[in-house]
């Protein structure tokens, strides 16, 4: 999972926490985050096409990520989700959060990995999962180094799924499966 918060030089909302706050809370309460499959989709609202960040781990290994991020103190969960895709892919993704936002899961992270197929080691995260149509230009924005569009068979293959760190490829194959593109 990945935010700017992580970044200490980048200016923070004044809904954030400290890092000392940050800290004391992710050891005791699990954070609320929002995970966004960005996809292109066809006439008829089939997916044809699906939006992989290329980012720099912490470690300095190359890896492939959704767009992910914290929900902030008293933001609604569609205004996060266009913050962090705008965030991630620029202001010209023209996103589609439909009138009714509902997830097609809930994706249990914890800083002990094998308790679910989610890790992140720096806390419990409980992150609603949605896949968003995007329309408009895309460009990897802040810390991402790349945004590459494969058909939904690619992002699944397991050469791009062995890039993806912390179950973000787990929850990928989920997406695909709930919008009907992986059998």
């Amino acid at each position: 999972m990945t935010e700017t918060a992580d970044y200490p030089d980048e200016p923070t909302p004044d809904a954030w926490l400290s890092e000392a706050e940050l800290a004391v809370a992710r050891a005791r309460v699990p954070m609320l985050y929002v995970d966004a499959v960005p996809v292109r989709v066809d006439d008829s609202g089939d997916v044809v096409a699906v939006g992989l960040l290329l980012r720099v781990s912490h470690d300095g290994t190359m890896t492939r990520a959704l767009v992910s991020g914290r929900v902030l103190h008293h933001e609604r969960v569609r205004d996060a989700l266009l913050r962090h895709l705008e965030k991630d892919l620029g202001p010209m993704a023209l996103p589609l959060i439909p009138a009714s936002p509902q997830p097609f899961t809930v994706a249990e992270y914890f800083p002990t990995p094998g308790v679910t197929p989610y890790h992140d080691p720096r806390q419990h995260a409980v992150s609603l999962a949605y896949v968003v149509p995007v329309t408009g230009d895309c460009e990897p924005q802040q810390h991402a180094l790349d945004l590459a569009w494969m058909t939904p068979e690619e992002a699944c293959s397991e050469q791009v799924q062995v890039e993806m760190i912390g179950g973000h490829g787990y929850l990928l194959r989920q997406a695909m499966a709930h919008v009907g593109r992986l059998g």
